[in-house]
This record gives C-alpha cells, sequence and structure tokens, in this order.
C-alpha cells in the first residue's frame, strides 16, 4: 500500500507518551480512516457484516424503530434539509426520508463525509429508495464538520429554511466532544434540530462491547490500513482493544523493532511500543445530557433499557 506523508506527520507532531516504560503513539484521528476509497470501503464492508448487525449495530437502530413515530412528530411536515452528518452509506437516513416521504414532507437530503466515497455511497442508497428524493450536490459535500457554517447556508434555498441534522453512529465519541458542538450549534438557526446517537458507559457495557471489537475481524481489516499506510506489514503489529480513560481505545503493539524514514526524518519503533488508532468516547448518562444542555435549551433523550446506548434530540 502507497505510504501516506499526512499519517506519518501526524505521527511526527504528536509524538509519544510514556506508560510506565511503554512507548504509547496516539494518531486516533477519524480524518485518517478514510484517506482512500479501499479505507472507507473497509468500513462500509465492517458495518454490513452479520457479526457486527447483530452485536453492535442494533443498538441505534433499535432506538430509532422504537421512537420514530416521536421523532417524526418533532420533524413536523413542513419543507426541511436532511443534513448527514458522517453519512456513511445513508442508510440510517434513508429511514427518516421513507417515513416522511411517506407523509408527503417536501425534503432535501445532503450527506456530508470527509469521505468522498462515503459521500457517492449515500447518495446512491438515495437514488434506490422507491421515493422522489432531492439529493443536494455541493462541492463541499466532501468536507470534515469544520465547514458547516459555509456549507449550511447553501442549503437554506426557496422553502427549504429548516434542517434537520443528524449525528448517529457514536460519531460525537470520536471527536472532542465541546468543538464538535460548537461547530454544529454555529450552523444551525432557530428552530433546527440535530439528533446524535451515541453509546453510554457502564461496567457491562465496557466488557460487551470491547469483547466484541476485539473478536471482530472487521474491525482490525479497517484500521490496519492506517498503519500500512506507514509502512508497516500486517504481521508486524498485533491489534487490541481496551476501554480506558472513559473511551474505547483501538490499539497495535509492535512486535519487532522497527524504523520508517519520509523525506530524511525518521521515526524509530521498538518492539512493546503501542500505537492507538481510534478512540471513541462512551459517557455517563447524565454528564453526556448536560454536556448537550450546554448548548441546547431543548434536549430529548431516548436510552436503551440497558442503559448502554442514547439517542438525544438537540433543538435550537
Amino acid at each position: 500500500m502507497e505510504f501516506n506523508d499526512l499519517i506519518f506527520k501526524e505521527l511526527l507532531k504528536r509524538g509519544y507518551s510514556l506508560e510506565g516504560k511503554t512507548r504509547v503513539w496516539n494518531i486516533a484521528d477519524s480524518k485518517l480512516w478514510y484517506l482512500t476509497p479501499e479505507q472507507a470501503q473497509g468500513y462500509l464492508d465492517l458495518v454490513s457484516t452479520e457479526e457486527y448487525k447483530k452485536g453492535i449495530g442494533p443498538k441505534e437502530l433499535t432506538l430509532l424503530h422504537n421512537h420514530m413515530k416521536s421523532l417524526l412528530n418533532e420533524i413536523g411536515t413542513g419543507p426541511i434539509n436532511i443534513v448527514d452528518l458522517g453519512c456513511g452509506n445513508g442508510k440510517k437516513a434513508a429511514l427518516f426520508v421513507e417515513n416522511l416521504r411517506k407523509k408527503n414532507v417536501k425534503l432535501r437530503y445532503c450527506p456530508i463525509d470527509i469521505s468522498g466515497h462515503m459521500v457517492a455511497t449515500a447518495m446512491e442508497t438515495m437514488r434506490n429508495l422507491n421515493t422522489n428524493v432531492d439529493v443536494v450536490r455541493v462541492h463541499w459535500n466532501i468536507s470534515d464538520f469544520e465547514n458547516l457554517e459555509n456549507v449550511v447556508p447553501l442549503l437554506r434555498k426557496d422553502e427549504y429554511k429548516k434542517s434537520f441534522f443528524l449525528l448517529l453512529g457514536n460519531t460525537l465519541g470520536n471527536f472532542e466532544i465541546h468543538e464538535l458542538l460548537y461547530e454544529i450549534r454555529s450552523a444551525m438557526k432557530e428552530g433546527d434540530m440535530l439528533l446524535i446517537g451515541n453509546g453510554l458507559n457502564n461496567h457491562k457495557v465496557e466488557e460487551d462491547i470491547v469483547k466484541s471489537c476485539r473478536e471482530h475481524p472487521g474491525f482490525n481489516k479497517f484500521f490496519i490500513y492506517v498503519l500500512m499506510q506507514l509502512g508497516f506489514n500486517q504481521d508486524e503489529v498485533e491489534y487490541d482493544v481496551r476501554f480506558k480513560n472513559s473511551r474505547i481505545e483501538f490499539y497495535y503493539t509492535i512486535k519487532k523493532d522497527k524504523t520508517i524514514t519520509f523525506q530524511n526524518k525518521k521515526v524509530s519503533f521498538s518492539k512493546g511500543d503501542q500505537i492507538i488508532v481510534a478512540m471513541t468516547y462512551h459517557y455517563e448518562e447524565d454528564e453526556f445530557i448536560g454536556y448537550l444542555k450546554m448548548y441546547f435549551n431543548d434536549v430529548k433523550k431516548y436510552i436503551l433499557p440497558d442503559g448502554s446506548y442514547a439517542l438525544a434530540l438537540c433543538k435550537r
């Protein structure tokens, strides 16, 4: 696989920390997960596996199906933009599109993702629906969330003044929560809504999720792309998952000494070093809702009975 200088520069910039005698390199940044179409497709392959659908995926879908009627009532019947942040394959947004079209609600769909492959896949999902939906194409569809203040005004045209933002799939947990909530709220106008789906923290959940993520081969197949673009071979590292600091950490342990050189700069790794490639935060319920209320006065929550996952509808 071709060497990626962006990942290498991120590694140099962040350096490492010491945990005892172990050097830990933290390059966990979701922007690095989808740099190539192969990486993006690796994620789509992961979430389409039966193991994922049965073990990890159903939590959010269960809440969406159970509370769809309430959510649709909150959205109302006026023309609306559906802004799908971190759209993935667009299938969760499609649930809202199909149900709203049954009510003859006029809507426009705007997928936003750092990966052009994801945006194209989400658009294709919408085209394949047995309903007529306007899919918005703007050059900022392929974007990180820092550009939302520039993207969203392009959607508010003609009768489409109101927007319904989706931030599902534990996407919030992949970011610094205050930075992302600030960016999204700044792009919203009065009357806009944001639906967030995120995991919650309890000890049983920790054990179950870590076990699922460790044993499911799809996670390793997806995250190994990051290290392969740094010049590692798969047999030079060992994949593992842990729950630490209120977050799930996906990391690799270096199995033998290795030096990476690029443009006269080099990084030397020692056997036993760890590289964190991804982490996702799970909050206590009160903590999670408390953070949301710092940015939104009106927050309605939907929680699974086992307390493992939450939907939160936030109104501006």
